[in-house]
């Protein structure tokens, strides 16, 4: 027997998920509907992490994007971003709300994402100026759940009375359906109001978050909350294996900068910028002194 899943669970993870998700316009969950492999045609780029529930059991979850984001990721100043990276804000928001704990995510071909699911999935479409982004929960994280209080939807979110609005006729949407009904079934939505972009009967090039890459100064705009790791190193040597397996405790290394020297700052392994070394509060800082020019070519 196939058990209920919880849709109300499912969106308000992906609400969750929808606030701090790299976005230009700020996305909402547009209700919860059964998912087909049809789904990710729709999309431009997948990252997929591993969920463990308070029972122990592990599910993965998806996190789809259009072609805006992959495209800012790709062209960023600052480098090619990681996808994954730029995604993990979500997936452990939507972990939070699910009682889960998340692994960092890896990128994933699109043709893999259905399968890496494991089964039968729910989708939540994150609309923004179009659908622009979805989320993608395996039934064995829901099921069970159903019955129980749903948890809170994220603070400012909204929910779809529908998924979209009516098809027109000769468009394309998400699941083959989104618009309306799935595979001829209804899709599953909780009750309120909300008014989705009539970008619905476009293409789907065009409905699905754009067919051509986002201006520079939009996909700056989108990526202006996404985490960097930045890295300041003294400097660097080459060793030979026989060194490196002769180090021991008291062994001195010398770098290939002066002790007076600036220190390289790098982000995504860029180098952007040099500084001077300094101490703030017991831990060491570094004090700009240059910005590399090619750093934002």
């Amino acid at each position: 027997m196939t058990l209920p899943t919880d849709t109300d669970l499912a969106i308000a993870a992906a609400e969750a998920a929808a606030e701090v998700l790299p976005a230009v316009t700020p996305l909402t969950a547009a209700g919860a509907q059964q998912g087909t492999e049809h789904v990710t045609a729709s999309f431009a780029g997948a990252a997929t992490a591993q969920l463990t529930t308070a029972d122990g059991r592990t599910h993965r979850v998806a996190v789809l994007v259009g072609q805006d984001l992959v495209s800012a990721l790709a062209e960023s100043p600052l480098g090619g971003l990681d996808l994954a990276a730029a995604t993990q804000p979500a997936v452990d928001a939507l972990a939070a709300v699910l009682g889960a704990t998340a692994r960092a995510g890896v990128v994933t071909e699109m043709s893999l994402v259905i399968s890496d699911l494991g089964g039968p999935f729910t989708v939540v479409p994150l609309v923004g100026d179009g659908i622009d982004a979805a989320v993608l929960f395996p039934d064995t994280i829901l099921t069970g759940a159903a019955g129980a209080p749903a948890a809170a939807p994220a603070p400012g979110g909204a929910r779809l009375a529908h998924p979209v609005e009516p098809a027109q006729p000769g468009s394309e949407q998400l699941n083959g359906g989104v618009n309306g009904a799935v595979n001829g079934a209804t899709p599953v939505a909780p009750a309120a109001t909300a008014t989705v972009p009539q970008q619905f009967g476009a293409a789907t090039s065009q409905v699905f978050a754009g067919s051509s890459a986002a201006p520079a100064s939009r996909g700056i705009e989108m990526l202006a909350g996404v985490d960097m790791e930045v890295t300041v190193e003294l400097g660097r040597t080459r060793m030979a294996v026989r060194d490196l397996l002769a180090l021991s405790p008291g062994t001195v290394l010398e770098l290939d900068r002066a002790a007076d020297g600036p220190a390289d700052l790098l982000v995504n392994g860029r180098l952007i910028a040099r500084g001077e070394v300094v101490v703030v509060d017991e831990d060491f800082g570094l004090r700009i002194t240059e910005i590399v020019e090619e750093a934002g070519a």
